[in-house]
């Protein structure tokens, strides 16, 4: 189990959860430190202020007055402290405890609210009083004890910051953890689900279902996956039509001669049929057939292992185009179809002759076959768009939108006789070059088959 994708995808997205929420915890913790050192700083602060107060008193008045002493002491509760004044004897001068009590009722009740003091308490609470010295003009003039006062449960602001935080963070724990735990879980199985589909449509065609396909949703690397194994199983079934079609082909193909060979043969032996030079020519020519079959499938062979014994020269266009046509025009002429030319005198092509003219004958064949009489067939040849061509087109029959698909296929044939492995060849030599063998036609109108090369040169 462990080993499945999505687990392992859902300990991924859950560690990231984990790792997110450790640092929330860590982020917390340095927040609290940094504001516990600033309260701390805060208190020095008051503290000092407190101090310099009351050395200020007393420079005002010149010693001790007890009314100003009361001032500071309810100053000191309302920044949150108790205190008590002692002079250099160490005799009590003046606590927080006796500045309250000596207040009206009205300004008592005011004071204890503001400091969280109920109207009854006779303390501040317990604690220990720190001891700062007091000095006019470095003359030691008393002392001042301070103990913060402590709040009443929850009512003190850094209380209520702690306790928010704490707050916060519990809600984060249980509401971001529980929805990372969710969205793990969701997320992993959308993850893994287009790839579970993907092993059983693979797994449909390993098992011979090769129509097995995979629904195709959104526009990502796995739907772009998806798109690809689609492709990849159409072509697939694609090529088992035509290795089923290519077998039906090879067994008619080799079924005829050989049957009428076998037909002839025992005629010969029962004594049927005379053994004369006719009836020795007749399988000569069954013979020949079958020879011309096996050398289609040769041929092919050849084509895919071309790149392998390419002898590549400079080819003069013009020149070379010219006497291919030469060779072809008495038999397009008795057809009465019209075999032109059309190529500049300065282009030339770095490639194989012999490839390259197995190409174009392939072409032209085709095209003497495609087009009635009265038909025209052109070869055109030159530069453009920074490669070489060679252009065959027809005024043919064309090819259906549908077939433009399988026209360069092994053994995909539009008409009857021959093998289907004319264009799968040309293809073949022409990639060897490193170029490529296209197609444009519109049916009932013609097609022109284009053979590019990036190799050329132009004479000046």
């Amino acid at each position: 189990m462990i080993k499945s994708l999505w687990v392992k995808f859902l300990v991924l997205l859950f560690s990231v959860s984990v790792v997110s929420l450790s640092a929330s915890l860590y982020l917390r913790e340095m927040i609290i430190k940094d504001f516990e050192e600033y309260l701390e700083g805060e208190t020095e602060d008051r503290i000092y202020r407190v101090t310099a107060a009351i050395e200020g008193t007393y420079e005002k008045y010149a010693g001790w007055s007890e009314d100003a002493l009361k001032e500071n002491a309810i100053w000191a509760l309302l920044l949150g402290y108790e205190v008590k004044i002692l002079g250099t004897d160490n005799h009590e001068l003046m606590n927080t405890t006796k500045a309250v009590e000596s207040l009206s009722p009205l300004m008592k009740r005011r004071i204890t609210a503001i400091s969280g003091l109920s109207a009854g308490d006779e303390g501040l609470g317990g604690g220990i009083f720190m001891n700062y010295p007091l000095f006019l003009a470095g003359k030691d003039i008393g002392y001042l004890e301070v103990k913060p006062v402590k709040p009443k449960e929850g009512q003190g602001k850094d209380i209520i910051f702690m306790i928010r935080s704490n707050r916060f963070l519990l809600l984060s724990l249980f509401i971001v953890g529980g929805l990372s735990i969710v969205v793990s879980l969701v997320f992993s199985r959308k993850l893994t689900d287009p790839i579970k589909k993907l092993t059983s449509a693979a797994k449909d065609i390993s098992e011979g279902n090769i129509k097995s396909r995979v629904l195709v949703c959104g526009n990502d690397e796995i739907s772009n996956l998806a798109k690809t194994f689609n492709a990849m199983a159409g072509n697939l079934e694609v090529q088992e039509s035509l290795r089923r079609r290519l077998n039906a082909n090879i067994a008619h193909e080799l079924r005829t001669p050989l049957s009428v060979m076998q037909g002839e043969l025992e005629g010969m032996i029962d004594g049927l049929i005379k053994i004369d030079n006719d009836r020795l020519l007749s399988l000569h020519e069954e013979a020949g057939r079958l020879k011309t079959i096996i050398e289609g499938f040769e041929e092919l062979a050849r084509a895919e292992a071309s790149i392998l014994h390419l002898k590549k020269q400079s080819i003069h266009l013009r020149p070379f185009l010219t006497h291919i046509k030469e060779r072809f025009e008495k038999l397009f002429n008795d057809r009465g179809i019209l075999l032109f030319l059309e190529c500049d005198d300065a282009s030339s092509l770095y490639a194989d002759p012999d490839k390259i003219s197995q190409i174009v004958i392939n072409l032209l064949t085709n095209s003497l076959k495609a087009t009635e009489k009265g038909g025209r067939v052109g070869i055109r040849g030159g530069i453009k768009a920074g490669e070489g061509y060679i252009e065959v087109t027809d005024t043919g029959i064309g090819v259906k939108e549908e077939e433009m698909s399988f026209l360069f296929e092994r053994f995909y044939k539009k008409t009857a006789g021959g093998l289907g492995i004319g264009l799968a060849i040309a293809r073949e030599l022409a990639e060897a070059h490193g170029g490529r063998l296209e197609v444009r036609s519109e049916y009932g109108k013609g097609a022109t088959f284009t053979l590019s090369i990036p190799d050329f040169t132009i004479s000046s």
